[in-house]
């Protein structure tokens, strides 16, 4: 089955889907004949999204869902797939950034992002695996990140909710094999999206900047749906960063943490000092 194929007149649900990943994958599900439903949590913004892809207005939908309740999600999922009449992707791709000290977050810090990172990704299975279960067949794709499989310094927060998005991913693609269901997970880097500009407490940083080696979007979108119909579990994009992860887990990337660690607490030393 060729790239196009696999997601030709399928039935997908995105959430995060107005801006970032989720709107690259939005965009390049609809080019490559899938039938999307755009979810988010702001009706204007998902709104103007969908304007943005109005060339293909016979193949898109709009789903006003916030991911952090779940009885929206729910919601959200069952409604989709009793309009549509199944349910063939499901992208848990709604999520927030988190570079933050350990010793300065507050348990509001860690309650917002292991809601919106974790939970929602819960839900979302939760209510998603049943159906296509029913269907004898279905393809959920959990968002983690570069962060989910190996763990920067100051960043335990957010690399605690995407560890347990990548755990949960896993296990569960090997659990339901046998009965047809896949499962994958997307381990991203430095992708160009406003991620950079929201605090964990979502405040926007207007002089936040984002990272030199971000790839854009559409270029993630692009190597993300060419991945998926190879079945594999972890896609680490850009590609060119399963050396790191590879290296963390023989051992190799200690130097590389540990100096980032060092520019960070740098930094962070920095900043309050100044304040």
């Amino acid at each position: 089955m060729g790239y196009d194929e696999y997601y030709k007149d399928k039935i997908c649900l995105v959430t995060g889907a107005n801006s970032g990943i989720g709107y690259a994958l939005t965009e390049e599900l609809l080019n490559r004949g899938a039938i999307v439903y755009m979810a988010g949590r702001n009706p204007e913004r998902i709104e103007k999204a969908a304007e943005k892809l109005s060339q293909y207005n016979d193949g898109i939908h709009t789903v006003i869902v916030d991911v952090t309740i779940q009885e929206q999600v729910e919601k959200a999922i069952e409604n989709t797939a009793e309009e549509a009449g199944r349910l063939d992707f499901l992208f848990n791709n709604a999520g927030m950034g988190g570079t933050l000290a350990f010793d300065k977050a507050t348990m509001d810090d860690w309650k917002r992002i292991i809601d919106l990172n974790l939970w929602s990704v819960i839900y979302g299975v939760n209510v998603a695996a049943p159906i296509m279960l029913k269907q004898g067949f279905g393809h959920i794709v959990n968002t983690s990140s570069i962060a989910g499989i190996v763990p920067p310094p100051f960043q335990s927060l957010y690399s605690l909710t995407k560890f347990g998005v990548t755990g949960l991913t896993e296990s569960l693609r090997y659990e339901y094999k046998e009965k047809g269901l896949r499962f994958s997970t997307i381990c991203p880097s430095n992708i160009a999206t406003p991620i950079f500009k929201k605090s964990i407490d979502g405040v926007v940083r207007n002089e936040a900047k984002i990272p030199d080696d971000a790839i854009p979007a559409d270029k993630a979108a692009k190597q993300i749906l060419d991945d998926l119909p190879e079945d594999k579990g972890i896609i680490v994009v850009p590609e060119e960063l399963r050396e790191l992860w590879q290296g963390y887990v023989f051992g190799k990337a200690e130097d590389i943490l540990l100096e980032t660690a060092h520019e960070r607490r740098e930094a962070y030393n920095n900043h309050y000092n100044n304040k």
